[in-house]
């Protein structure tokens, strides 16, 4: 079988085969071979100014590495146990992030969701962060949803919700705020993790991460 090495596609291919073949080996991760950044944006209700933060460090983590952590998160019922083990049977890699959020979500009414974006490039590369062309958002009412569960779990630290769709995965806290006449629970945001598949992970759209930051902000102030 002939193949055209001409064709920039066949090129690309060939050399992801080399590099996977060169992992296998030494046990590593393709992600490990990427920089990586992120978005995080969340969205408000009514006319309220969306958020936009850049967290501070992005870390590519194989998925059997927090299959105790997740396994333990379905256990508690914070998500399915079904869904969770397909997951980690899977070539995944888990772009753990983590970042001094200090972002309160429940108990709170003005949220309508939250959107996770992620950048890469190769670690020798020189050129910008280009946006990879994948889908993370978590609607506050999912959340909403989780929260209840996790005022009855025993730990305060550690609380995991996760979207349906099985690909975000908030880590949070759990803090009681004593007021005048009460003790109030509320629920913090500490780090974000999301899955992307190793095959996904040259899966990049045009926009640099400067272009979307740039249309993030402009939508923003369309809104005001």
């Amino acid at each position: 079988m002939s193949t055209n090495l001409g064709d920039p596609s066949m090129r690309k291919s060939c050399m992801l085969r080399r590099l996977q073949n060169q992992l296998k080996k030494k046990q590593e991760s393709l992600a490990d071979h990427f920089s990586f950044k992120m978005l995080i944006t969340f969205y408000f209700k009514g006319k309220k100014e969306n958020a936009v933060f850049e967290v501070s460090e992005v870390i590519p983590v194989m998925t059997n590495n927090y299959e105790e952590c997740i396994m333990e998160g379905a256990k508690r019922d914070a998500y399915s146990e079904e869904s969770t083990k397909e997951l980690l049977e899977k070539d995944i890699d888990l772009i753990g992030c983590t970042s001094n959020v200090d972002y309160f979500l429940w108990p709170r009414k003005d949220l309508d969701r939250i959107e996770c974006t992620v950048f890469s490039k190769w670690k020798d590369e020189i050129g910008p962060y280009r946006k990879i062309e994948a889908s993370f958002e978590f609607c506050h009412s999912d959340i909403e949803k989780q929260s209840m569960y996790l005022l009855s779990c025993k730990d305060d630290s550690g609380l995991i919700v996760a979207n349906p769709e099985q690909n975000v995965f908030l880590f949070v806290d759990r803090l009681n705020l004593q007021t005048q006449t009460k003790v109030v629970t509320i629920l913090k945001l500490c780090s974000v993790c999301v899955y992307l598949p190793q095959d996904q992970l040259m899966n990049w759209g045009l926009e640099t991460m400067e272009q979307t930051r740039d249309a993030l902000q402009l939508d923003q102030s369309s809104n005001d």
